[in-house]
């Protein structure tokens, strides 16, 4: 009962943060450069989440080509800015990732 009670507290402040702000915006048209600005902020979040686990490794700086995950992220980053087609990006990053490491173990 307790997990229940938790996840519907966190549907209600989520929903009542976000909705309003939703229900505004609905209502109003924005200036071209601000949506087109916008339209930027989900990548740079999930930038912000996935740049810290890239470079490093058991919380310490690991900027070097054995580095899987940074050297997958190159791969699939080039693969994307290429090909624009999402499961190429993905597809190619993860085989990357995985031959790393294998190649170069647990790192």
């Amino acid at each position: 009962m307790k997990e229940f009670l938790l996840i519907a507290g966190m549907t209600a402040v989520t929903f009542g943060v976000r909705y309003p702000v939703l229900a505004l915006l609905g209502r109003t048209n924005m200036p071209p450069h601000l949506m087109r600005a916008l339209r930027f902020v989900p990548v740079a979040v999930l930038s912000a989440l996935s740049a810290p686990m890239v470079v490093t490794v058991d919380g310490q700086w690991f900027v070097s080509m054995a580095n899987p995950a940074l050297v997958g992220s190159l791969v699939a980053g080039l693969v994307a800015w290429k090909s624009k087609h999402l499961l190429y990006t993905i597809v190619a990053g993860m085989i990357v990732f995985v031959m790393m490491k294998l190649l170069f173990g647990g790192a």
